[in-house]
């Protein structure tokens, strides 16, 4: 096998068992009372509650006005490493961002796992996933508000 198909196996396999991190991640939140570790509609609450918890600031986004409100944070832990989880709503649904120090760019990525939609992006070298039970254009909306 050639170096170059090596890597990009490695790669698509490591994004999937990070895709099924972030799953199980979002479904551990939503079953048991650890959806928050601090809950603040208020990015300027919940960006500085990371300080001193994390190695890096997360991003943080107002996007209360397109129908998307911040709704908390919480510390999480996925492949291998501790991670921030923002926590947005869309109605009745959930949507958890998990954020982390990312140096490889990555194209952005969309798929279904065990009904929630995930996408995927790295943007000024953090890699962004977000995951949701919303329908793939809700989630879809969401995200391109984030990346702008």
């Amino acid at each position: 096998m050639i170096a170059g198909a090596r890597r990009a196996r490695t790669a698509a396999e490591s994004s999937a068992s990070i895709a099924n991190d972030i799953v199980g991640g979002h479904v551990r939140a939503l079953m048991g009372d650890h959806l928050f570790d601090v809950r603040s509609t208020d990015q300027h609450t919940v960006k500085p509650w990371f300080l001193g918890k994390l190695d890096f600031s997360p991003p943080v986004k107002d996007t209360a006005a397109i129908g998307f409100p911040l709704i908390g944070g919480r510390l999480d832990y996925i492949a291998g490493r501790p991670v921030a989880a923002l926590v947005y709503q869309r109605r009745q649904h959930t949507i958890n961002v998990f954020v982390w120090p990312e140096a490889q760019p990555a194209p952005p990525a969309a798929e279904s796992l065990r009904g929630f939609q995930i996408q995927h992006w790295t943007r000024d070298q953090m890699a962004f996933w977000a995951v949701s039970d919303l329908n793939a254009a809700e989630l879809s909306e969401f995200v391109t508000a984030l990346q702008q």
